[in-house]
């Protein structure tokens, strides 16, 4: 047990872990289920045993039997995929497994009375009922892309599973037929035209042209499906919850430099039982990616971050913080269970002690200089004493200079410019004469600071005038009442710098050089040299994961939120079907393929 933030003193708070990411029974489950699918694929393709067909067509008629392979056969491939959905204990994977499960049994005994693989089927069924709580996770944010790739995966194991079934009816297959001829038959029989092979017996060719049509219409119903439901909305912030997350940052936004990134549009907001708290985060590849501290009341913390992990639990999501400071980092520690590694350094300039004076300085004062005498001329101003013209120039020139298609940004951009509800930014512009050469935009850290949200200029324009304009922001400072200003983020800056030195040991050296190759792709070093031109104060900022087997996903979920890893979009389509489907459905939980 440990104090929590804001306790009396000898109070104590239990220290609360989750439980989702220690494993478990789900991910046994789902073994269970792709082994199941494995033998049913199998089962499907191996040949009749003729005294069980003997028997079995007593009762049903032949024709019957085949169709009960094949359909074997499909349920085999969803049992397989639904495997993923089971390891997240996804509610409907559990309902699709246990409906499978069932229909496989008899399917089995109706396909050539193959009572092991009904038992098999009949234990999974059981174990699905026996652990029904530990499925309890709803579904992920839905995405167009599961569609295409529900289509690749289910085409390339149609594929393999025809070809295994050509292989294992090899000695009914009338001569030596090429490869491409097989592959033919494969392609022709999955749309439902008769192939160039020939067989032995009329019983085998009812057999494989059921089993390849059977997966030929999964192939294309899946995805079919699943490319025209209707998404669900990605995260939005809704004005509601906008006013609520101001009025806390009215209160304590002086606490973190990122916390009015919690108003951008594009994040959802999670808040504590008291309403004196709340998270900002967004869902990304099933991870549940939170940005900054918690916003509001440090006594309120505990709750907001209960909330939040009690939310990723329930989808079975990975929850993860990018970007908190080290308060932040202890709440997530402390709160959730998780664990934090330093991320790099936030750059804050304090006001009343920035100099350009010294030789430390000489590289800025130089540039400040230079831009001065090329005749450039800047401006600060609030947002709110722009004109309707400047905003609008602003948006045009900031959209043209930015060097790729998609607007990057999560955890320190706004992702906005110029409305009335961002007022009390602030904007800096550099001119020549009256052309617009470049903008920073700063948002408010609390009453007293300023934390830039972007930097953007014309290429053309002359190096060295980012630096001439956060100094103009500094020696305007004053005039807002500001005495602070948060800078870039320097990713691994500690790296950066020690490795650099005399007496760095290898693993140091050999990190900073790894750091120094990925600057080629991204601004790791540059940004680091950037602000530390300016001499400024350094803060830690980290990263908080549940174990060391989810930080790649983290990685990659963070640099999507971030844009740098950035998929592209599929055209919408209108969906024929209803804007919301029952989850009753097998199709439902396939969305979850690859996910």
């Amino acid at each position: 047990m440990v104090a929590g933030p804001g306790m009396a003193k000898g109070e104590v708070h239990v220290t609360r872990r989750v439980d989702r990411w220690a494993g478990g029974v789900p991910p046994a489950i789902a073994a269970f289920s792709v082994a199941l699918g494995l033998v049913d694929v199998a089962s499907a393709l191996a040949p009749e045993r003729s005294r069980r067909v003997h028997e079995i067509t007593r009762i049903l008629p032949l024709g019957v039997t085949h169709e009960a392979s094949a359909v074997t056969a499909v349920a085999g491939v969803l049992l397989i995929l639904l495997g993923n959905g089971l390891r997240r204990r996804k509610r409907r994977a559990w309902r699709a497994a246990l409906y499978l499960s069932l229909v496989t049994a008899g399917l089995h005994i109706a396909k050539g009375i193959d009572v092991e693989e009904a038992v098999l089927s009949l234990l999974l069924a059981i174990a699905l009922i026996s652990t029904a709580k530990q499925f309890y996770a709803a579904g992920d944010p839905r995405t167009r892309w599961r569609a295409p790739a529900a289509f690749v995966l289910l085409a390339t194991a149609s594929l393999g599973i025809g070809w295994l079934l050509l292989v294992a009816r090899g000695g009914s297959i009338v001569g030596y037929p090429a490869a491409s001829a097989r592959w033919v038959e494969i392609l022709d029989g999955m749309v439902g035209v008769t192939g160039p092979l020939h067989f032995r017996s009329d019983g085998t060719s009812d057999l494989v042209y059921s089993v390849l049509i059977g997966l030929g219409a999964m192939t294309v119903l899946v995805p079919a499906y699943l490319l025209l439901r209707p998404p669900e909305p990605p995260a939005r912030l809704d004005p509601e919850a906008e006013q609520r997350l101001r009025g806390l940052l009215a209160a304590h936004g002086e606490r973190d430099s990122l916390g009015y990134f919690a108003v951008r549009r594009d994040k959802a907001a999670i808040f504590s039982p008291t309403g004196k708290a709340a998270v900002s985060y967004r869902v990304v590849s099933g991870v549940m990616l939170a940005s900054g501290d918690p916003i509001g009341d440090p006594e309120a913390w505990p709750g907001a971050i209960r909330a939040f992990t009690d939310e990723a639990k329930r989808h079975a999501w990975v929850p993860a913080v990018i970007g908190c400071s080290e308060l932040g980092g202890e709440a997530w520690v402390r709160e959730a269970g998780l664990r934090a590694l330093e991320l790099g350094d936030e750059a804050i300039l304090p006001v009343d002690t920035f100099s350009l004076d010294g030789r430390a300085m000489r590289n800025v004062r130089q540039m400040v200089a230079r831009t001065e005498r090329a005749g450039y001329c800047t401006e600060v101003r609030r947002v709110r004493d722009l004109s309707h013209d400047d905003v609008v120039a602003v948006r045009r020139q900031a959209a043209q200079w930015r060097d790729t298609e998609t607007e990057r940004g999560f955890s320190m951009a706004l992702g906005r410019f110029g409305e009335p509800s961002d007022g009390d930014c602030v904007l800096v512009t550099a001119r020549q004469g009256d052309r617009l050469a470049a903008v920073l935009h700063f948002v408010p850290w609390g009453d007293d600071g300023l934390s830039l949200d972007l930097m953007r200029r014309d290429r053309s324009s002359d190096a060295g005038l980012n630096e001439a304009m956060i100094v103009a922001a500094v020696r305007s400072a004053p005039e807002f009442g500001v005495t602070r200003l948060s800078l870039n983020f320097s990713v691994f800056r500690s790296a950066l710098e020690r490795g650099g030195r005399l007496g760095a040991g290898p693993v140091l050296r050999v990190w900073r050089g790894l750091l120094l190759w990925a600057s080629r792709w991204f601004q790791i070093e540059s940004l680091y040299r950037f602000n530390a031109k300016f001499r400024p104060e350094w803060e830690p900022r980290y990263i908080c994961y549940p174990a060391a087997r989810d930080v790649p996903r983290i990685a990659i979920a963070a640099l999507e939120a971030e844009a740098f890893i950035v998929m592209p979009q599929l055209p919408r389509l209108r969906s024929p079907f209803r804007r919301r489907v029952s989850g009753d459905g097998l199709l439902v939980e396939l969305s979850s393929v690859g996910g």
